[in-house]
């Protein structure tokens, strides 16, 4: 791994961690991790392989990639406070970021470090994936999947919580919303 995936490794790792101390939602809290997995993608992507089962593959990456988002959207604590949307990720949405983060670095420290390759190798051949790059691109998409859901379901949640609490405050019942800690 160079310093640039160890750097830029570490920043999305540092997202969801400063998420535990809670803070307003705004624009920066989408941008920023926006903003890394744009660079991550254009730095890494430069193909998206279609032969063989290479799709297969990015598929099912992508598709754990958005379930770890979804659910790690879903286990963010979003209230309103003084007019403003509060944002706190919880220890399970915390979890489910490391691990997605980790299992992404494991995998690369692996193939790269510790006699992963020919392990890789022999099963890319058994299940007929092309090459490196349909890897490099199941993981950079996962990735980038993972941050755009996680992102979406706290954007939605948080009109949910601001209409609710507006509906409160105008004088009309409002359902109260169970909000996952």
């Amino acid at each position: 791994m160079t310093t640039t995936d160890w750097i830029t490794d570490i920043a999305l790792l540092l997202v969801v961690f400063r998420q535990l101390r809670e803070g307003v939602l705004g624009p920066k809290s989408y941008l920023v991790p926006l903003g890394i997995v744009a660079f991550v993608a254009n730095s890494y992507l430069d193909t998206i392989p279609t032969a063989g089962n290479d799709l297969v593959l990015i598929g099912a990456l992508v598709a754990v990639g958005a379930v770890l988002g979804i659910a790690g959207g879903a286990y963010t604590r979003i209230r309103v406070s003084g007019g403003n949307l509060l944002i706190k990720a919880g220890a399970v949405s915390a979890v489910l970021w490391v691990v997605g983060m980790g299992a992404r670095m494991g995998f690369q420290l692996w193939v790269t470090h510790a006699g992963g390759a020919a392990d890789v190798a022999r099963f890319s051949a058994a299940h007929q994936i092309t090459s490196s790059d349909a890897w490099v691109a199941a993981f950079v998409l996962m990735a980038l999947t993972e941050v755009v859901t996680r992102l979406a379901t706290i954007f939605v949640r948080s009109r949910t919580v601001a209409r609710t609490t507006a509906a409160g405050t105008a004088g009309t019942a409002a359902p109260v919303l169970d909000r996952v800690a």
